[in-house]
């Protein structure tokens, strides 16, 4: 087996679970699962968030639901976006509660809920999204009460909420979310106004939970915060999260290089003095951004940051370990902590001019996961 894996703390999962949902008490919570988890493993990390007190799961793709479906997990777990007519059937013989924004997807749903033969007594669970200003997806707020009445108007479907989305509420400061969330309320209006019983409402994502109160109304649906990365770096610390994933290999190979050699591809890497060269086993197909080196990564061995040398490739990367004693087998770390030293998703982003939520999602799955049950 290749000495490469990622592994995922699901303690860190359900503690982080725990404490966005106390932050954002009386509201309940929903961990947002999609995309594999956030690169996590959706099913492990399902369980382990409802374990820290998830009420409901979320996910994209009406695919991620049915596979927490074939995995026994009976939660409720919702669709985030309007489900395509060929994914319709699906969604309901799944159980998943749908997301609609449309006239044709409200009658494609309550059609499909119909050939499924449900009713007044079992309806498919559906959630209307309003779209204050991101201009995403969602119903457009003057058409909001008529789409909710065509749902409360099908005995097969039952309105279970009305919800938006928070475009800059990891911008501390800016006005815009106040003004989504008062157009929010605009929209709530008028559909107690037009007599639509609206049960539940949401609109908090993690950066709106950590730093908006008011926008955390009967439901946040947390995502990045549950892995326990903060939605931007102003947020930092804010509430104690704890990273859920790290990223670990071995060494495979070592050599020295006299200074002045060039390393990897395009041999733009070249020591000032000879030094040795480790070769660690993954690059980026493994999602390793291939900038990684260039940008000024470095990696942990013997518990120092070691820079990578020269480009990432596609299944290796070279260290730089200067003269320091390096041996086939040594662990290398890529996230995480070794020794008193500590690589964060975040470090990347911040070299790579992107978020964590890009280096999480994007490890691959050919890095193998490796489950934890404690906290670190």
């Amino acid at each position: 087996m290749r000495p490469v894996w990622a592994e995922v703390d699901l303690g860190a999962i359900s503690a982080n679970v725990a404490t966005l949902r106390e932050r954002s008490a009386p509201a309940a919570m929903c961990a947002v699962v999609k995309a594999d988890g956030y690169g996590h493993g959706a099913v492990p990390v399902a369980r382990a968030a409802l374990a820290g007190g998830a009420d409901v799961l979320a996910v994209a793709l009406v695919a991620e639901g049915v596979e927490l479906r074939d995995a026994g997990i009976d939660a409720v777990v919702m669709v985030l976006s309007q489900a395509s007519a060929d994914e319709i059937d699906t969604l309901v013989a799944a159980d998943l509660d749908a997301t609609v924004y449309t006239a044709s997807g409200v009658a494609g749903l309550a059609d499909a809920a119909r050939r499924a033969g449900r009713t007044a007594d079992r309806p498919v669970r559906v959630h209307l999204k309003v779209d204050t200003g991101m201009h995403r997806v969602g119903v457009q707020p003057e058409d909001a009460v008529a789409l909710a009445k065509t749902v409360a108007d099908e005995p097969a479907l039952e309105l279970c909420s009305v919800f938006t989305h928070c475009a800059v509420a990891d911008e501390p400061g800016n006005p815009f979310t106040a003004k989504q969330l008062k157009q929010f309320d605009r929209v709530l209006a008028d559909l107690d106004a037009g007599g639509i019983d609206v049960a539940c409402t949401h609109a908090a994502n993690t950066a709106a939970a950590i730093d908006h109160p008011a926008s955390r109304r009967d439901l946040v649906r947390c995502g990045i915060g549950i892995y326990g990365l903060a939605p931007a770096p102003a947020l930092a610390g804010r509430v104690e999260l704890v990273p859920a994933m790290s990223l670990h290999a071995r060494v495979s190979h070592v050599k020295r290089v006299a200074a002045g050699e060039g390393v990897s591809y395009g041999l733009r890497y070249r020591p000032r003095t000879e030094t040795t060269i480790a070769t660690v086993p993954l690059g980026y197909a493994d999602g390793l951004p291939r900038r990684l080196g260039s940008n000024g990564g470095t990696v942990l061995v013997g518990g120092v940051p070691r820079p990578i040398a020269g480009s990432v490739t596609m299944d290796q990367i070279l260290v730089d370990c200067g003269d320091a004693p390096i041996e086939v087998g040594d662990p290398v770390v890529l996230l995480g902590r070794q020794g008193g030293a500590s690589i964060g998703a975040e470090d990347w982003a911040a070299l790579l001019g992107t978020i964590a939520y890009e280096i999480v999602c994007g490890i691959s799955p050919r890095v193998p996961r490796r489950y934890v049950e404690a906290t670190s």
